[in-house]
């Protein structure tokens, strides 16, 4: 169970609480609420988001494929330079597969960081913080992948540009009122106040959001004034483009350097005094260089210099009628671990596949179960990372391990009201937990998987007997939103068809026959259940996509 403290804020969503809410922020920020009539014609775009780093960018590329009307807005003139995140979660590069995009980012990274540890000049030891872990048919991506954070939104927004869609910068916004059919937004952009009428507002504007605290929102937590780094992005000559050059014994504390090789720059990370104060230059970089390593090293080129405050906050609530808080602005924590960018395009996922489906006419109460299933997990995130962050302030060596807690790979949402499990069977997986992927062969015996037949906006439903029942089939005709496949051991007889040929799909799913698992549109699970019991799925699905 998880404690109720501000790691774990106690939240209700119902009818009631919604409403008090919704007084207690119009009455603390003056918004004006109506009870007008609501036509279509009243609104400029269907959803806008706020924000385009990676939780914004990952909300629109969703929303982009599901055919929904968004508009995503960037206070800054030009897009953010620095590395700042850089390391992908194993769960993270599955929706990114998902999405389309994968192929076009993993030129820019790596696999298997390779350490090189020094003492002054003297390397100690080379070391791989991954060694031995390597991608499995169940799980594709096993351990993080290396990149950094700029050609992430990059290619994301190379994504939306594909489908005519584009981020508007310059554009800030500076004031907000909803009633219970709109959001109104007041923006300034080319210096001038415009209006951006919005059936729904996902606030993604960052650690500072604009949103968050116009809306009053809590943001409990502490700032660690015991923990400072000097962060940057920097070109240098002297060292390798194969190793993360790092320094922890040093008496100043930690310095590393990590290199991006196809863009030649390295990440600079200094830990410094607590009461640090100096503005980052390249000067004082250069100065914490020789001075932590002893080498001529020369510092050159640098994209972005900052100093790094470590905050470990989270709201009380995600939703506050029609405007959803999610990424950075929602919670925010220590870089140990390496969960915060991976964090944000979690929410993303979670919110954008119900938000789409109530645009297009499913029960509006969908959308309450991103902030119940989302804070528990924002919870749980900052506890781990602020237990790692208590290890590296001890002197305890904080690397990477096979954790598939931090790899985001073993995050479930088993005690969502959206995860229903009917069947009494042992399974290995329950409803709740994240889908794994499977090899199979189709009916011409092509080899395909599991996670080819999750990609995209829709359901996927897997059934494990022989003979559909006869449910299922006026489901797949109720329903176009939902894709239906049957997984055979032995043999493949119609398209929609698939065989277990390496066992791969039994070993993760379990082995009875005559199961109905249901995925979905994140690559979740859920419902499991019995093929007798197709009349309950039918119910479960009914509740969550009818009007």
């Amino acid at each position: 169970m998880l404690r109720r403290d501000f790691f774990c804020p106690e939240y209700i969503l119902n009818g009631r609480y919604l409403i008090a809410i919704l007084i207690r922020t119009t009455k603390e920020n003056d918004m004006e609420t109506s009870k007008n009539e609501f036509s279509p014609d009243q609104i400029d775009t269907e959803v806008l988001i706020i924000g385009a780093g990676m939780t914004g960018l990952t909300m629109a590329c969703d929303l982009q494929r599901r055919g929904i009307n968004f508009r995503i807005i960037e206070k800054l003139t030009d897009y953010f330079p620095g590395s700042r995140g850089k390391g992908l979660t194993p769960r993270s590069l599955e929706v990114l597969d998902d999405l389309g995009v994968i192929d076009q980012l993993l030129p820019y990274g790596y696999f298997h960081p390779v350490m090189r540890e020094y003492d002054g000049a003297t390397v100690i030891r080379d070391f791989d913080v991954h060694e031995g872990i390597a991608p499995t048919p169940n799980t594709p991506y096993a351990s993080p992948f290396w990149t950094p954070q700029f050609q992430v939104e990059r290619i994301l927004r190379e994504q939306l540009a594909g489908g005519g869609k584009y981020v508007e910068l310059a554009t800030e916004l500076t004031s907000l009122e909803q009633d219970e059919n709109i959001v109104t937004a007041t923006v300034q952009k080319n210096g001038q106040q415009q209006q951006i009428k919005c059936l729904y507002l996902i606030a993604a504007d960052g650690g500072r959001s604009f949103v968050r605290k116009f809306l009053n929102v809590e943001f409990a937590g502490e700032t660690r004034d015991s923990v400072r780094m000097l962060v940057g992005d920097v070109h240098l000559d002297g060292l390798d483009h194969q190793h993360t050059h790092m320094w922890s014994k040093h008496p100043d504390g930690f310095f590393a350097l990590t290199p991006f090789p196809k863009m030649g720059i390295f990440q600079f990370q200094a830990q410094v005094a607590p009461d640090f104060e100096d503005t980052p230059t390249l000067e004082l970089f250069q100065q914490i260089m020789q001075q932590r390593t002893g080498m001529d090293i020369k510092l050159y080129d640098p994209t972005w210099l900052s100093l790094f405050k470590v905050n470990i906050r989270m709201v009380d609530r995600s939703i506050i009628g029609r405007i959803f808080i999610a990424g950075d602005a929602a919670h925010v924590h220590s870089p140990t671990g390496g969960q915060g960018m991976n964090t944000g395009i979690q929410d993303a996922y979670n919110l954008s596949w119900k938000l789409g489906l109530v645009l297009r006419g499913a029960n509006s109460r969908l959308l309450e179960t991103y902030q119940k299933e989302r804070l528990p997990i924002a919870a749980s995130v900052l506890r781990l990372t602020t237990k790692l962050l208590d290890k590296f302030q001890s002197f305890q060596r904080v690397l990477p391990t096979t954790d598939n807690e931090r790899f985001q790979l073993t995050l479930n949402y088993r005690e969502s009201s959206l995860s229903k499990q009917t069947t009494l069977l042992q399974l290995p997986i329950q409803a709740g937990d994240r889908a794994p992927d499977a090899p199979l062969k189709n009916s011409k015996g092509n080899h395909t998987t599991l996670f080819d037949l999750f990609k995209g906006p829709h359901f996927t439903l897997l059934f494990t007997g022989d003979i559909f029942p006869h449910e299922l089939t006026q489901l797949m005709e109720k329903y176009t939103g939902i894709k239906i496949f049957r997984i055979s051991k032995h043999k493949s007889d119609t398209d929609h068809c698939f065989i277990d040929a390496g066992g791969y799909f039994s070993s993760a799913y379990g082995t009875p026959k005559n199961v109905i698992y249901l995925v979905r549109p994140d690559g979740y699970i859920g419902f499991i259940g019995d093929s007798n019991q197709a009349k309950e799925l039918i119910v479960y699905i009914d509740q969550l996509l009818a009007p």
